[in-house]
């Protein structure tokens, strides 16, 4: 996957990750990133649990929703460690 589509993806994942987890947005910046690393985190567990070697391929449904779980597990987990509750 090239770097535009992993930062639309990011971007995307990120900021519907933000909505659904209630604390508000991080930013552009930070949408992207927490929506990149969701998608590393995603494609772990979907290749892991799943079986799904290829979950993150580009820009399109599976990836982005790959990339949404991943990125609610890191918001859920960085709160948890921050001990920020919303």
């Amino acid at each position: 996957m090239g770097l535009l589509a992993w930062l639309v993806v990011g971007l995307i994942a990120g900021w519907l990750a933000s909505q659904v987890m209630r604390g508000g947005s991080y930013g552009l910046i930070g949408d992207i990133i927490v929506g990149a690393v969701g998608a590393v985190i995603g494609g772990f567990l979907a290749a892991n649990l799943l079986n799904m070697p290829d979950a993150v391929t580009g820009i399109n449904v599976t990836s982005i929703l790959v990339a949404f779980v991943g990125a609610v597990i890191l918001i859920a987990i960085l709160r948890l460690v921050s001990g920020r509750r919303r």
